[in-house]
């Protein structure tokens, strides 16, 4: 060989060594968005690019972790410790964060879903039919259920109750129970009322054996049910990954929410969850289910509403100006490079 092929031939071979060394580093500046999911089909997390080819940016300028927990108000420890990026923080453990935590620094970025909104589904409380248990009253005395202290349908369930004149500990015992378990709970008749949530709710064994007490609307009226939170550095450090992805949610929630789309959607969720699909048939991302904003937008309005009825309750110690909380650029940038 030449001297000249010699040196052609480490020329390549420095080239490739050095193409092969950047794989790694671009790979590394490409962020791992962490967010929190509670249950399936309420959030969109667990079911993301489960269909190829809605979305555009995954793999490309960000990888995505969702990560499942018991509650929102988990999320909270996990968000302060640095171990979640994205939180769907229901309203109440959102201003438990801000009151008693003290992270100033939550920013709100999008819309999950709302329960109670005009013409939607709403969450039910359920006794047995054949309960004693026929006013709020008459709950004195029993064992409620509750998926996670300081949750959204905990704080429905403490302020129904407290507006009866029932105070935990003192005039009902109130237990911890995961949605998957709330129909056993209550049909071995170990605790007298359950907070009865999507898609459990629509369980015909259950639906048989229990009558809705009241509902989520009666007792805090229509709420901004959760919404995605993250802290303004981390923000601030990935907005253009966060945008990005939030561009891909859209589609997502788009293409989910697309009536043509629900036979396949079903299918999904059904394998997913591990449910049979008649259990999602029909209602399943339709007006008998929440509301889900298209835009991706919260309520502002009715969650500021939310934070002054926490308040009024007692849950919170200061009013909590939300609008100072909210980050809805990044959305918004998302949802106008959907309509280009």
């Amino acid at each position: 060989m030449t001297g000249r092929r010699v040196a052609i031939a480490h020329w390549l071979a420095a080239a490739m060594l050095a193409c092969f060394a950047a794989l790694p580093a671009r790979a590394a500046e490409r962020p791992t968005i962490r967010i929190g999911w509670v249950a399936v089909p309420a959030e969109l997390q667990a079911l993301l690019f489960a269909k190829p080819g809605v979305s555009q940016h995954v793999h490309q300028s960000y990888e995505l972790d969702a990560i499942r927990f018991a509650g929102t108000p988990a999320m909270i420890t996990a968000l302060a410790a640095g171990e979640l990026d994205i939180a769907p923080l229901a309203y109440s453990s959102f201003g438990t964060a801000i009151d008693k935590a003290g992270m100033t620094d939550l920013r709100i970025i999008a819309d999950e879903f709302q329960d109670g909104a005009p013409g939607y589904y709403t969450n039910e409380y359920m006794v047995l039919k054949e309960s004693p248990v026929r006013t709020v009253e008459d709950l004195k005395g029993k064992v409620v259920a509750s998926n996670a202290i300081g949750s959204a349908l905990d704080m429905g369930l403490r302020a129904m109750l407290r507006r009866h004149g029932l105070e935990d500990r003192k005039d009902y015992t109130l237990v911890e129970v995961n949605f998957a378990n709330m129909k056993s709970v209550l049909l071995d008749r170990k605790v007298d009322l359950i907070c009865a949530v999507i898609p459990f709710v629509h369980d015909p064994e259950l639906r048989a054996a229990a009558r809705p007490l009241f509902s989520q609307k009666e007792a805090i009226g229509h709420t901004q049910m959760t919404m995605w939170v993250a802290r303004a550095g981390y923000i601030e450090k990935n907005r253009a990954a966060l945008v990005d992805f939030l561009e891909d949610y859209l589609r997502e929630l788009h293409w989910y929410t697309d009536p043509k789309n629900q036979a396949e959607v079903i299918q999904i969720v059904a394998r997913v969850t591990k449910l049979p699909p008649e259990r999602f048939s029909p209602w399943l991302y339709t007006s008998d289910d929440h509301y889900r904003d298209p835009r991706g937008l919260p309520d502002l309005e009715v969650l500021q509403k939310n934070m002054e009825t926490q308040r009024e309750l007692g849950f919170l110690k200061k009013p909590i100006e939300v609008t100072r909380f909210a980050d809805l650029s990044l959305i918004k940038e998302a949802g106008e490079r959907l309509e280009r």
